[in-house]
């Protein structure tokens, strides 16, 4: 076993690589293990109804070490996860999110944005901050600070935090745990409140927890496969 996964590093272009270790299915195989994922996946569900049922850090830090295995422009991982279980920041958050999201439904959001929202049930009451065990904010990192606090260029920001955000919720749910993808707009408070440095920007905020025991969610039909795909062949 352990000769199996020694790494035996090689230079490209005076660069260290690693040969790739990947395991390799039958068809047959692997349409079960893409149908049995599917399955997995087409249950999960944006949840506003939340438990206070305690979730323990190590599955947070499982989760968060997870997504950070996504790709990103040049390798340069432009994300930073803050984890908060603390119920006195929890609160701060809820309070300047709820007055943002005032604003947004008084004035903010069209007719029709709001028309979009109703069968969703969303409102200005985001209880679900205090009450989740934990909160995570993701922030992208718009460059990143050398040791001088000098600015390195990072690409392709949005794409990496984006696919590192899909990542975390589909590792959430693997988890048995729920979340919503919430987005207070705009977000400067959460950097003011976390105290984070002049090169992150907040990009999304997820409660994490149990679902409540009477958790409700919208009776939503997802497109099917053949109005979000087009083959060529």
């Amino acid at each position: 076993m352990e000769e199996k996964f020694a790494k035996k590093v090689v230079e490209v272009n005076g660069f260290p690589h690693i040969p790739l270790y990947s395991e390799e299915f039958t068809e047959a195989e692997m349409l079960a293990r893409t149908g049995k994922f599917y399955s997995e996946l087409s249950a999960r569900r944006s949840v506003r109804h939340f438990s206070d049922r305690p979730v323990s850090k190590d599955i947070i830090e499982q989760l968060i070490i997870t997504a950070g295995t996504a790709p990103s422009g040049a390798h340069k991982q432009p994300w930073k996860f803050c984890a908060i279980s603390s119920e006195e920041i929890k609160r701060q958050i809820r309070i300047a999110a709820e007055e943002e999201e005032r604003s947004n439904y008084n004035s903010r959001m069209s007719e029709q944005w709001l028309k979009d929202l109703a069968p969703l049930g969303t409102d200005t009451n985001k209880e679900f901050l205090q009450i989740a065990p934990w909160i995570i904010v993701v922030f992208k990192q718009v460059y990143e600070l050398g040791p001088e606090k000098d600015k390195r260029t990072n690409y392709y920001v949005n794409e990496s935090v984006g696919i590192a955000c899909g990542m975390l919720i589909a590792a959430i749910h693997h988890a048995g745990l729920v979340t919503l993808t919430h987005t207070p707009s705009p977000m400067n408070f959460l950097s003011k409140i976390l105290e984070r440095p002049e090169n992150e920007r907040p990009f999304l905020l997820l409660p994490v927890g149990y679902a409540a025991k009477n958790a409700l969610v919208p009776d939503l039909q997802r497109k099917s496969l053949e109005k979000i795909s087009v083959f060529y062949e």
